[in-house]
């Protein structure tokens, strides 16, 4: 039985966003809109040049604030002026090969900024759930071929892994010295953290990932580069992560420290694919527009094989992933090829959301 989102829950909730310019923080940030709630980010400037942000006129739709995590300063002043009910902290260096040319910044800005946002919203007493977004590489990856559970080992080849890991123990730490007791500064906020897949979707043109690299290539007319064909991650769509925030943090503001915890929210088994297996999709989706060399390079190590085990939001949740990864990926190319075809980006990203939500319906029926 799946636990559907409380749309009128959302009408008017104060919510902040860090990140909200990146891929997934434009994607919850035209979400949140379409639900009424009252959205205030912030974030740096858009990571790349075209984006989801500024092709979706997502700012028109909400306040924001052009900010770096890493200045607690500041961070404490937009959160004292907009006093959120609801904080989801997004705002990362989500990159790994990048983490390898910039490690120092990667760690200010993945665990510093994390420890900056728990810090800043302690002295606010409306702030009831703060979200802090990870990753599922945050695990020690031993190659099992299995998901990894919420309690399983922390750790991280590569800095960006490992910041992601530390990003847990400080979200931890917080919440036992800070948020877990109502005799302390903080005591009355509900924190957890969430952990997602290899998220795919149309507006995503980072560097290095391979969905993007497959659609500017496509764009181009001209072969994209594969590193590491064989390697298997948990491809999901941008949305279905996103459902599981949203349910989450509905469900931490309701019944507060009851869901305070870690949660991963991945695809099924089924659909963790390799990285080869997805561009040949991808290839067939496009009609034979895609066409690929691997790269015979010696490049920085990255795991070759990742899972999650979402068993546990399922149980307590209700939550499950609605689009397959076929049904990803078909969504994916049609919002590239609506970007081609020079559609009205917001109105188009909108209707795919209101298609996803039609199939949460037509589910739980």
């Amino acid at each position: 039985m799946t636990l559907d989102l409380n749309v009128g829950f959302w009408k008017k909730r104060k919510v902040l966003i860090t990140g909200h310019t990146g891929f997934k923080g434009s994607w919850l940030s035209l979400w949140l809109q379409s639900l009424g709630a009252d959205l205030f980010g912030y974030s740096l400037a858009p990571p790349t040049t075209p984006n989801l942000y500024q092709l979706a006129k997502i700012s028109e739709g909400m306040e924001s604030v052009h900010g770096d995590v890493r200045d607690l300063t500041q961070l404490k002043q937009a959160i004292a002026s907009h006093r959120p009910e609801i904080l989801i902290h997004m705002a990362a260096q989500s990159l790994v090969r990048t983490s390898y040319n910039n490690p120092i910044e990667t760690y200010e800005t993945n665990v510093l900024g994390t420890a900056n946002v728990l810090e800043a919203v302690r002295g606010n007493e409306e702030t009831k759930v703060v979200l802090i977004v990870t990753s599922d590489k945050c695990y020690e990856n031993r190659e099992w071929v299995w998901g990894y559970r919420e309690y399983d080992t922390l750790g991280g080849h590569d800095p960006y892994s490992s910041s992601k890991a530390c990003a847990e123990l400080v979200t931890a730490a917080y919440r036992s010295s800070f948020f877990n007791s109502p005799s302390t500064k903080g005591g009355h906020t509900a924190l957890a953290s969430v952990r997602a897949g290899n998220v795919i979707g149309g507006g995503d043109w980072s560097v290095d990932r391979l969905v993007p690299d497959v659609m500017r290539a496509v764009i181009e007319n001209r072969p994209v580069v594969i590193r590491n064909p064989g390697s298997i991650r948990p491809w999901q769509h941008v949305l279905d992560p996103l459902a599981g925030y949203l349910l989450l943090s509905e469900k931490l503001f309701i019944e507060g420290k009851d869901f305070a915890e870690s949660w991963n929210f991945g695809p099924q088994q089924s659909d963790a694919k390799s990285v080869l297996w997805i561009t040949q999709q991808l290839a067939e989706m496009w009609s034979g527009k895609v066409r690929w060399n691997v790269d015979q390079n010696q490049n920085p190590h990255e795991a070759f094989s990742l899972r999650l085990d979402c068993s546990k939001a399922s149980t307590r949740l209700g939550w499950q992933p609605r689009w397959d990864i076929n049904d990803a990926l078909k969504a994916t190319v049609e919002w590239y090829a609506a970007y081609l075809a020079g559609q009205n980006i917001r109105d188009f990203t909108i209707q795919q959301i209101s298609c996803y939500l039609s199939d949460r319906d037509k589910a739980a029926q």
